[in-house]
């Protein structure tokens, strides 16, 4: 039974309003896959004088990367598609300030819909958004891709 439990996942993606107008809930969505949960920390190099053996190293900045969703639908189930994710992105092209920003939890479930493990992601912003291929015989999905550039990632573990 174990095993059968781990060989499918869902992904759900949840956000929620930092501060400021606009809408306080984003939406949530199911994904096929996600990406970009990394943390990466700069290592700064000290040479210090009078020793040429080694290099100390010291922490510098951590260095988060872009989480990229894919194959996914905003919107509630067997529901239509809720346009406030596409009007995020329009209002941050269009220059609406204050920039709306999102933290938002990405859920890992099984097949059952348990959920498995969480991650937390703090003030994201819209990096990119790609629809579906519109094609009438394959019915795909509402989005193709979405990337988010954000300030902070915690494991929460499960939700």
């Amino acid at each position: 039974m174990a095993d059968l439990l781990l060989t499918t996942f869902r992904f759900e993606l949840e956000f929620n309003r930092v501060a400021g107008d606009g809408p306080q809930v984003l939406g949530d969505g199911g994904f096929q896959e996600i990406s970009g949960l990394e943390i990466e920390m700069d290592v700064k190099d000290l040479e210090v004088g009078g020793q040429n053996t080694s290099v100390v190293r010291r922490v510098g900045r951590a260095k988060y990367s872009r989480l990229v969703c894919k194959r996914g639908m905003f919107g509630p189930a067997g529901g239509d598609a809720v346009p406030e994710l596409w009007q995020w992105f329009q209002d941050v092209v269009a220059g609406v300030r204050p920039v709306r920003r999102y933290d938002g939890t990405v859920i890992v479930q099984d097949q059952l819909r348990r959920p498995m493990a969480s991650w937390q992601f703090f003030r994201a912003l819209p990096v990119k958004i790609v629809g579906p291929q519109l094609n009438a015989k394959t019915g795909e999905v509402a989005i193709e891709e979405l990337q988010l550039a954000h300030e902070g990632l915690l494991l929460a573990g499960t939700a």
